[in-house]
C-alpha cells in the first residue's frame, strides 16, 4: 500500500514532535531558516531591493531576514514598499516562531523545576531508616526515630510515597518540630516499582518500614506488593534486609509471611489495638504502661550479658539491679519473658532488661526485700461482668473475641451505636446484645443505667474520614458519662479510645480512666521493631494470648498497704506468685497526664513509697484466675 507525500509527512512530524523539547526547538529552527530562505530568495528573484541601495549581496539579505526574524525593530528603516513587503512578512513569520520558541522553553524550564522539586535523584544516604509509603503514622513514627537518633553523630529518614516532595516536607516539619540531628529526605515515586526504589537506596538501609498508603481501598495488598518488590528485585545486592510491615486483616498475615519470609516483621495493628483496649478496659492504665515501653522517651527495652551473674537465678538478677529492672532472659538464641524465679543464667546468656538508656545498665549490691511486709492477699476469684460499649469500628468484632477469653462465663455486653455494628464472632463467656441509639444524646445514656456497669468502653469512629469530628463525638459522649457520675455520686470505669493524640490531653477533663490512640501505639512499636530486630520476640510474647503478658493487680495481693517499703519487696512478692514486677500505678494521679496517668515504669528499687490500697503493682505474668 503506497502513502501519499502527505501521510508520511504527517507520520515523521509526529514521530520529530514526540521526541521532545529539543526535537521542538529543532524544528522552528528549520522553519526559521525555511522562511529566511523564501523571502530572501523572493527579494533577489524579483529584485525588491531597498530604494536606498543598489543591487544586494544575498548573503547579506539572508542576515537581514534573520535578524529582522528575531527583532522586528530591524525593520524600521527599510525603504521601499516592495522590500518592506517582504520584510514584515518574514518579521511577522518570525515573531510567531520567537513566541512559540520563547513558551517551548518556559513550559521545559517549568517542567525542569517540578522534575527538580519532585526528587528524583539517587539518595546517597548509609545506614538510614526507609519509610515506604504515607499515613498519619508517618509523623509519630519521625518524631520517635528522631529521639531514638540522638546518640548519633548523624542520622536520616528516607521517604518514598506517591505524594509531592515538597508537600511531603512541609507536612513533616511541620508536624514533627525540632528533629535534632536528624535529617528527613523526601522523594516522590511508587514503592512498588523496583525503578522508583532505586532511588532511595534500600540496600544501604540499616531497617525499612512499609506503611500501607492513606485512603487506599486495599492497604494490606499495596504493604504486600512493596515487599514484593524489595524482595525479589534480581538487583538487589547480597544480605538481608530488616523489614517491619504494617497489617490491616490478620487474613493476610500468611501470604504477607511468604512474601517477606525471615526479612520481614508484620505487625497486625487491628489486633494489637484489640488486645490492648479489651485489657485496658478490664485495667485501666495499661494503655500508658505499653506506650511507655514503646516510645524512646523514657525508659526502654535492652539486652545485656552480665557475666558476674552466670550461674545464679533469673530473680538473683532481678535483685541485682538498682536503676533498672529485668523482665526476662535470652538462653540459647530464645528470648524467655518472665522465666521462672529459679531459671539459672548459663554462659552466654542476657539479661532482657527496662532501662531509662544503655549506658544505664549496670549491676549493684542486690537488695534484700522486707519480708514482713509482703502481703498473703488472695487472688479474687473472677465474676460475670458486665460492660457497656459506646460506638462500633471495625475492630469491635476483634475486640469481643479477646474479651471473651479473659472473662467468666455468664457476662454481658451491651452496644450502644446508631449504625449496625461488624458481624459479631461466635461468643462462648459472653452475652451480646445491640441497641440502636446514639451514645452523644444525654437521653439514650440515662435510659442505660450506665452505673450498673463495671467497664465502659468508647470507641472512636474509625470509618470517619474527618479524625477531628470522630473525637469531637467521643469527647460529648465522655462529657456526658462525667456529668452523669457527678450528679448520681457513683464511679465509672471508662476507657475511650481517641485517634488524634493530641485531643488525648483535651480529653483528660472528663476524668476517663484511660485513652487508647489507636495509630500512635502502632507507630510506636513499628518504631521500636525496625531499630531492634530481636524486640520482635519480646513484643510477640507480650501481645499473644499465650505466655506472659502485662497487668495492673491490686496491691493489697503484693504488699501492706500505707507502710513504707521499697521496691525489692515488690519483686519479692511477685517472686512468690510467679510473676515480674516491672512497676506501679498510683491512683491519686491516674487522670493527669503530668504524672504519668500514675503509672511508674521501672523505678528505682531503693527508693520507699507508701501505697495506698487503690494502687496497683505492674507486673509480667502468664494469666490470671
Amino acid at each position: 500500500m503506497k502513502h501519499s507525500a502527505g501521510e508520511r509527512f504527517r507520520y515523521w512530524f509526529d514521530n520529530v514532535m514526540s521526541r521532545g523539547t529539543i526535537a521542538l526547538m529543532g524544528l522552528l529552527g528549520l522553519a526559521t531558516v525555511a522562511l529566511v530562505l523564501l523571502v530572501s530568495g523572493l527579494v533577489w528573484v524579483f529584485r525588491a531591493f531597498p530604494d536606498d541601495a543598489g543591487d544586494g549581496d544575498f548573503i547579506d539579505i539572508l542576515w537581514g531576514g534573520l535578524m529582522r526574524t528575531l527583532d522586528p525593530g530591524t525593520m524600521g528603516g527599510d525603504a521601499g514598499w516592495g522590500f518592506r513587503l517582504l520584510m514584515l512578512v518574514i518579521t511577522i513569520g518570525g515573531l510567531v516562531i520567537v513566541a512559540s520558541l520563547i513558551g517551548i522553553v518556559s513550559g521545559a524550564f517549568d517542567a525542569k523545576v517540578e522534575e527538580l522539586r519532585k526528587g528524583r535523584s539517587t539518595v546517597l544516604e548509609h545506614d538510614h531508616t526507609l519509610i515506604l509509603g504515607w499515613n498519619p503514622k508517618i509523623h509519630s513514627i519521625i518524631h520517635e526515630l528522631s529521639i531514638a537518633n540522638q546518640s548519633r553523630r548523624r542520622a536520616s529518614v528516607v521517604v518514598l510515597a506517591e505524594r509531592d516532595k515538597v508537600e511531603m516536607e512541609d507536612a513533616i516539619r511541620a508536624s514533627a518540630g525540632d528533629l535534632g540531628r536528624t535529617s528527613v529526605v523526601c522523594r516522590t515515586g511508587d514503592p512498588k516499582r523496583a525503578a522508583d526504589l532505586t532511588l532511595v537506596s534500600p540496600a544501604q538501609a540499616r531497617s525499612i518500614i512499609i506503611l500501607a498508603p492513606e485512603g487506599s481501598n486495599e492497604p494490606d495488598a499495596e504493604v504486600i506488593k512493596t515487599a514484593l518488590a524489595l524482595t525479589n528485585d534480581p538487583g538487589r545486592p547480597d544480605g538481608r534486609y530488616h523489614i517491619v510491615g504494617e497489617l490491616a486483616d490478620p487474613a493476610n498475615l500468611e501470604v504477607a509471611r511468604l512474601v517477606g519470609r525471615d526479612e520481614a516483621h508484620w505487625v497486625l495493628g487491628s489486633e494489637l489495638i484489640a488486645r490492648i483496649t479489651v485489657q485496658t478496659c478490664r485495667q485501666s492504665g495499661l494503655s500508658v504502661v505499653y506506650s511507655e515501653l514503646l516510645d524512646f522517651d523514657g525508659d526502654e527495652i535492652y539486652f545485656t550479658e552480665q557475666p558476674s551473674l552466670v550461674g545464679g537465678s533469673y530473680f538473683d538478677a532481678q535483685l541485682a539491679f538498682a536503676d533498672c529492672t529485668a523482665i526476662g532472659l535470652v538462653a540459647d538464641g530464645r528470648v524467655l519473658i518472665n522465666p521462672a524465679p529459679d531459671t539459672v543464667l548459663g554462659d552466654g546468656d542476657q539479661v532482657v532488661v527496662i532501662a531509662e538508656d544503655d549506658s544505664r545498665i549496670s549491676l549493684a549490691e542486690p537488695g534484700t526485700p522486707d519480708l514482713e511486709n509482703v502481703a498473703d492477699g488472695a487472688v479474687v476469684a473472677m465474676r460475670p461482668e458486665r460492660t457497656l460499649v459506646l460506638g462500633v469500628n471495625a475492630n469491635l468484632p476483634l475486640m469481643l473475641s479477646e474479651l471473651d477469653e479473659y472473662v467468666a462465663p455468664g457476662s454481658q455486653v451491651r452496644i450502644v451505636a446508631p449504625t449496625e455494628p461488624p458481624e459479631l464472632p461466635a461468643l462462648v463467656n459472653i452475652e451480646a446484645t445491640v441497641q440502636h441509639a446514639s451514645p452523644t444524646r444525654r437521653s439514650v445514656l440515662e435510659g442505660l443505667d450506665v452505673s450498673g456497669f463495671d467497664h465502659i468502653l468508647v470507641l472512636a469512629d474509625t470509618s470517619d474520614p474527618d479524625l477531628q469530628r470522630a473525637d469531637s463525638r467521643t469527647l460529648v459522649t465522655l462529657l456526658q458519662l462525667r456529668d452523669l457520675s457527678s450528679h448520681g455520686g457513683f464511679t465509672l470505669n471508662i476507657v475511650s479510645e481517641m485517634l488524634d493524640d493530641a485531643n488525648r490531653e483535651l480529653a483528660e477533663v472528663t476524668q476517663a480512666d484511660d485513652f487508647i490512640v489507636s495509630d500512635k501505639l502502632i507507630a510506636l512499636l513499628l518504631s521500636q521493631v525496625s531499630e531492634n530486630r530481636r524486640l520482635t520476640e519480646v513484643f510477640e510474647t507480650l501481645f499473644e494470648s499465650e505466655g506472659s503478658e502485662i497487668y495492673l493487680n491490686p496491691v493489697t495481693e503484693y504488699v501492706v498497704p500505707g507502710r513504707p517499703v521499697d521496691f525489692y519487696t515488690v519483686l519479692e512478692a511477685a517472686r512468690r506468685r510467679g510473676e515480674t514486677a516491672i512497676g506501679y500505678r498510683v491512683a491519686e494521679h491516674a487522670h493527669h497526664g503530668r504524672h504519668g496517668y500514675g503509672v511508674r515504669v521501672n523505678p528505682k528499687k531503693a527508693e520507699r513509697i507508701t501505697f495506698d490500697p487503690a494502687d496497683r503493682v505492674i507486673v509480667l505474668a502468664t494469666g490470671r484466675a
